[in-house]
């Protein structure tokens, strides 16, 4: 379950975000700064990963109206655990985590000080952005990797712990490639309750307080509701069978799409 917080403040939001480079478009980047209620916001990136790469994101947060903007590497679970690491969050408006692979991500930051951190700020309003790999990271059920198929298949998909801060959305990234479909569509067998979200490269999906979803970028997000699921063969299937799921909606959403998960309705703004 998602962090309770002190129990004082809104919850932030939680922003997956499909691609494989280490920064945003201009667009993404100025609602994440519309979203800091505050006249100097400040963000700080996490990079997180046993080789951390360079990244042009710092300047594009600053070019858009962020007042501070600093990344801190994270190479290792000492530095998670590190209280000069968890000083750096302090009145921070905005973190984004970056990293390649969820598995690795998730190995270098779970159960650590940072980790517990990250939860109690999401919490108490700080929000928090998930780039590339880390897209994934930010649910409570992490897809961590799977086979590439259009269909669901059991075992078709390799699950973990993530980091928590929500259990109503489960992410996969880069989902225009080949075989993505099919392991959400085996992630959702196994936890019906969940709603799968595959996030297209440079796509932003801003999760509010109340799950409320709106798409911003130049891809699309791919919402899958199970909500109305009748049937699932998981159960009795065996290993690598197809699997049967009877009764799932989908949901295609561009930018300026919304949806409410407590509505379980879609909106565009262009829909008149």
């Amino acid at each position: 379950m998602p962090s309770q917080g002190s129990g004082k403040f809104e919850r932030g939001y939680i922003i997956p975000i499909g691609g494989c480079l280490n920064s945003v478009s201009d667009r993404v980047a100025e609602e994440m700064r519309s979203i800091c209620l505050t006249s100097k916001a400040n963000a700080l990136i996490l990079n997180i990963s046993e080789d951390p790469q360079g990244t042009e994101l710092e300047q594009v947060l600053i070019s858009n109206g962020f007042a501070q903007c600093e990344t801190i590497n994270v190479s290792s679970r000492q530095d998670a655990s590190s209280p000069l690491t968890l000083q750096h969050l302090v009145g921070v408006d905005l973190v984004v985590i970056i990293g390649e692979r969820p598995l690795q991500i998730s190995t270098l930051i779970g159960g650590t000080s940072l980790a517990k951190q990250l939860r109690k700020l999401n919490a108490d309003g700080t929000h928090v952005a998930g780039l590339y790999g880390a897209a994934a990271l930010l649910s409570e059920h992490m897809i961590a990797g799977g086979n590439e198929a259009n269909i669901p298949t059991q075992a078709g998909v390799t699950m973990a712990p993530g980091l928590g801060l929500t259990n109503r959305f489960m992410v996969d990234y880069h989902f225009k490639q080949q075989g993505r479909l099919g392991r959400l569509l085996t992630a959702l067998s196994y936890n019906p309750f969940t709603i799968g979200v595959g996030i297209d490269d440079g796509t932003a999906l801003f999760i509010s307080p109340k799950d409320e979803l709106q798409v911003y970028g130049g891809g699309a997000a791919t919402l899958i509701d199970p909500c109305n699921l009748q049937y699932s063969s998981m159960g009795s299937a065996g290993s690598g069978d197809p699997i049967s799921l009877f009764g799932l909606q989908m949901h295609i959403l561009a930018e300026g799409a919304r949806f409410s998960v407590g509505e379980r309705n879609a909106f565009d703004e262009h829909w008149a």
